[in-house]
């Protein structure tokens, strides 16, 4: 039997990157998933490509309104919620503090940090009919350091670092867990395209040969993680920070010897 047998599953920021691998690893293992974006074309599209276990719904993660009636939907067609994966987010443009916009600052907050809270607020109910369940917020690799130019999106990591932390503690009492996972530099359009006009991807910046993996991720091992720590194989673990970067927090690893 898959892990995921009529299980009910909310993604936030579903419709591509990500989200979308996210999307197909529980289809693969059994669930039913409602895709929550504000990509209304690409992720009608996509759940229509998935079949009859996977909705879509409008979801801007900074409306409470949009949170709750992402809930509704996923309830009335699939029953009350096992899952959430909150994985919405949005990339800084690089700039320093001093030369930074303070509303690119709220907006970049608003999205990866607020949008998170809001998740975990509007889901907590259904979790509790539901008898327990788990959530999963995902964060990044700079959540674990700082970045030059890259200061609000560092800000939001860190404060979905502490949010999951905070809200395993809270929640541990109605039998849900919450985790964080912090992936590196993964393939996906948040890497491969601008955060900004006139600038390059981070792709085209960014060089793996220092790494101990020396490649970028690819978004279906940032997947698998989450399908493990949503999954009754991770009952006893909670509000714990998983680190998928290919060693790129490490610093440079030892030079191969060169062949005599």
């Amino acid at each position: 039997m898959a892990r995921f047998e009529d299980k009910t599953v909310l993604i936030s920021g579903g419709a591509g990157g990500q989200g979308a691998a996210h999307l197909r690893a529980y289809i693969e293992e059994g669930a039913n998933v409602v895709i929550g974006d504000i990509r209304d074309e690409d992720g009608a599209a996509l759940a229509a490509r998935c079949g009859p276990r996977a909705h879509y719904v409008h979801l801007d993660v900074t409306k409470e309104e949009d949170w709750a009636a992402a809930v509704t939907a996923a309830e009335e067609r699939y029953g009350p919620l096992d899952v959430l994966v909150n994985n919405a987010g949005i990339p800084s443009p690089a700039v320093l503090i001093e030369d930074g916009d303070p509303a690119t600052w709220r907006e970049i907050l608003d999205v990866n940090l607020t949008g998170q809270y809001l998740g975990i607020r509007a889901v907590v109910p259904s979790l509790r009919r539901n008898g327990g369940g788990a959530i999963v917020n995902i964060a990044s690799m700079a959540a674990d350091v700082g970045i030059a130019y890259l200061s609000p999106y560092v800000a939001s990591k860190w404060g979905v670092r502490g949010l999951s932390q905070t809200a395993a503690l809270e929640l541990a009492r109605y039998g849900i867990r919450v985790n964080a996972v912090h992936p590196g530099v993964v393939r996906t359009p948040f890497i491969t395209e601008p955060a900004a006009p006139n600038e390059p991807p981070v792709g085209d910046t960014f060089s793996p040969d220092a790494l101990a993996v020396k490649r970028l991720a690819e978004p279906d091992e940032i997947s698998r993680i989450i399908l493990y720590l949503t999954s009754a194989d991770a009952d006893f673990v909670t509000g714990a920070d998983f680190v998928i970067d290919g060693g790129l927090l490490l610093g440079p690893v030892v030079p191969a010897e060169k062949a005599a």
